[in-house]
This record gives structure tokens, C-alpha cells and sequence, in this order.
């Protein structure tokens, strides 16, 4: 697990721009079971793939269709939280940082960590910006 001090600068980063941090299992179970469109941000340490990860998730709310609910949680420091977000994410293996989209409760879109690594912010945006439209 992380020292909160080490995290708090990466978690705000999502939480300014307007994500809810979860924390529990209840939480995540909670948020996936509202209607309508949520995002969710697995946020990472990683400076490889979280550096592009999250400015990625924020431009990518820039465009006229976004998600109704965007919620995060933190790989390595909110382990329920995780676990609950993952489950929902099968068959895709754990990976972080990644992102789901899901609708109804139902995941309609995953970038995993590959698919983030190496990939400007701007593309990773794109991917996310092509999902909402399709699903959003």
C-alpha cells in the first residue's frame, strides 16, 4: 500500500476536474448501479502510463458527450475499492492505471494499461471521446 502522501497529488488531479474517489467496495458496487453511463479511472502511480492516464481521463470530458457519473479508485491504496471496480471488469486482467466504460451497470469499453502506455494523452482522450459517443 502507498502512503497517502505520496498518492494525494494524483488523486486530485481526477478529483478537481470532477471525479468521485471511492473507497469501498459499497461504493463502487453502488456507483456502477445508477443509470445511464460511468467511467471508471483505475489511477496508478505508474509515471510510464498514469502521467498520459489522467490528463487523458479530464480532456476526454472536453466534448459534448461524456459519461453520467466519473468515479476513481486507486491501485495499491483503496484495495476494496479495486477488487469491486476489477470484478466488474472481467475477462480483462487487472491492470493500472486503466479505464471502463459502463452502461447500465454493463462494461461497454476498456482501455487497459497497454493500451495507455506509449500513447500521448491526446489519443487516449480520443479513444475515451469515440466510446461516448458510441455509448453516451
Amino acid at each position: 500500500m502507498y502512503p497517502e502522501e505520496i498518492v494525494k497529488p494524483m488523486r486530485q488531479e481526477l478529483v478537481d476536474a470532477g471525479f468521485e474517489s471511492l473507497h469501498t467496495g459499497a461504493e463502487v458496487e453502488s456507483a456502477l448501479q445508477k443509470g445511464g453511463t460511468t467511467l471508471v479511472v483505475v489511477n496508478s502511480v505508474c509515471g510510464c502510463a498514469a502521467r498520459n492516464a489522467r490528463p487523458a481521463a479530464v480532456m476526454s470530458l472536453s466534448g459534448d458527450k461524456k459519461p453520467a457519473n466519473i468515479i476513481t479508485v486507486f491501485a495499491g491504496v483503496d484495495k476494496e475499492a479495486v477488487d469491486v471496480a476489477r470484478q466488474h471488469m472481467f475477462p480483462f486482467p487487472p491492470s493500472s492505471p486503466s479505464m471502463a466504460l459502463f452502461k447500465d451497470g454493463e462494461l461497454v469499453h476498456m482501455l487497459e494499461r497497454h493500451h495507455i502506455e506509449g500513447n500521448t494523452a491526446d489519443v487516449i482522450a480520443e479513444n475515451l471521446m469515440d466510446a461516448y459517443k458510441e455509448y453516451c
